[in-house]
């Protein structure tokens, strides 16, 4: 807001007739109007103009951004801050500003000045919450998220320990709370710490078992976390548990092979599987550390752009190693092609999640990527049994989920029935 700026009568009248004509009004003209009563109301003009910022900095709701985007975001957060402190509604306009401008920052690579501005916004959540009871506090996602990116994991698991432990107390049956439950688990996981990571996935199966028996998710979710349970049990050395897991899961799956889903769930199925298959390929397929790393558990519609960008621009290099790694493993596979399986895994989830968001080619350019995972991992079997028959049941896992999130449960049932009897499972 240009405090310098001189306003006469003339002004005023301009701006009030503007609001009140009955045409359509154009957002910069909105804008202009509120900066010029902002100065003879503030009472009243002053939250007004922090909206109208807001909406003029995506060009009033088109989608897209004004050219002045970052500076108008920017305003918007002066404006607010300047609405008297005594004002009852200041936090809420304030909090939106923040919020808008921490988005624009992290869109534009300013990271760290967008976390400092999710540290006040949760700031702001707690005395929020102090004032009202309400145990979930504001901003303590995107807080958790901010941190996951920057690989400050303990601090990000905390986080999410806090803010679902409130979910669970106060909405356990949320619309939001297995996205969180999922976002919880990976940091948890990413700081070390399994225990408690495999408890909160524990709780996950639960809430999704329960969901789909009341109609309220799908079955295929119920499925997924079956899974990502079991190879969770896996990498933490409890195989028993995990075997366990993946007959529940077995039966799960030939009910759907059987009767198909009750419902239609195609949008949250395949988000949810591709969450959960990200999730299970993090440990060998993080980004180089000189940057953001996607926020593990959480869908890459919520991840930074420039941790998004990193992350699906990564396969264009990935592509060319495993395609030199594969006539180095022709040559010479007790070298190279166990690595070859491994990378061409990592290649395969970062596609499958990319394209997994663009629904009309996501079958299409998703499916010869695991077929070729389940190729390779036929050949190491064949080479070195004892390994590639692990590696074939973890890529037949792989590709039962994708036929799984593809609505193919025949072949999906196939797969997995294969991948059980590939680690002695099978009855």
């Amino acid at each position: 807001m240009n405090q310098l700026r001189k306003v006469d009568q003339d002004d005023i009248v301009r701006a009030r007739n503007v609001l009140l004509a009955s045409g359509r009004r154009t957002p910069s003209e909105e804008v202009d109007a509120y900066r010029v009563l902002a100065h003879v109301s503030p009472v009243s003009y002053l939250p007004l103009l922090a909206s109208a910022l807001q909406r003029l900095s995506y060009d009033g709701g088109s989608g897209k951004r004004h050219a002045s985007c970052l500076a108008l975001c920017e305003e918007a957060v002066a404006v607010a801050r300047s609405i008297d402190a005594a004002e009852p509604g200041r936090a809420d306009v304030l909090y939106r500003a923040l919020d808008t401008f921490q988005g624009e920052l992290y869109r534009v690579g300013r990271h760290s000045e967008g976390l400092a501005l999710r540290a006040e916004m949760l700031a702001m959540g707690r005395a929020q919450a102090e004032l009202s009871g309400d145990p979930v506090v504001k901003g303590l996602h995107e807080w958790a998220a901010g941190l996951s990116e920057e690989g400050r994991y303990a601090e990000a698991a905390d986080a999410m320990t806090e803010l679902v432990t409130a979910m669970l107390s106060y909405e356990p049956r949320s619309g939001t709370l297995v996205w969180s439950l999922l976002e919880w688990i990976a940091a948890l996981h990413d700081a070390g710490r399994s225990g408690e990571a495999l408890a909160a996935f524990e709780t996950l199966v639960g809430t999704e078992a329960a969901e789909a028996a009341d109609d309220r998710r799908s079955m295929a979710g119920h499925l997924y976390s079956l899974i990502g349970y079991a190879q969770m049990l896996d990498a933490y050395g409890r195989a028993e548990q995990a075997a366990l897991a993946r007959q529940e899961a077995l039966v799960l799956l030939e009910r759907l092979a059987d009767t198909s889903e009750r419902k239609s769930w195609s949008g949250y199925r395949t988000s949810f599987w591709a969450v959960l298959l990200s999730m299970s390929g993090a440990e060998s397929g993080r980004p180089a550390s000189d940057g953001p790393h996607p926020s593990s558990g959480a869908d890459p519609m919520h991840w930074s752009p420039r941790a998004k960008q990193r992350y699906f621009d990564s396969r264009h290099a990935l592509r060319e190693e495993v395609d030199t790694l594969a006539l180095r493993a022709a040559e010479d596979p007790d070298r190279h092609l166990a690595e070859l399986v491994r990378l061409n895994r990592v290649l395969t989830i970062r596609s499958a999640v990319y394209w997994q968001s663009r629904d009309h080619r996501f079958a299409e350019e998703a499916h010869s990527l695991f077929d070729d995972g389940v190729s390779l991992a036929r050949r190491l079997a064949r080479h070195d049994p004892g390994e590639g028959k692990r590696a074939l049941a973890r890529n037949l896992i792989d590709r039962s989920t994708f036929h799984t999130a593809a609505g193919e449960f025949g072949s999906a049932l196939d797969d997995f029935r294969q991948a059980l009897s590939c680690l002695g499972e099978a009855d």
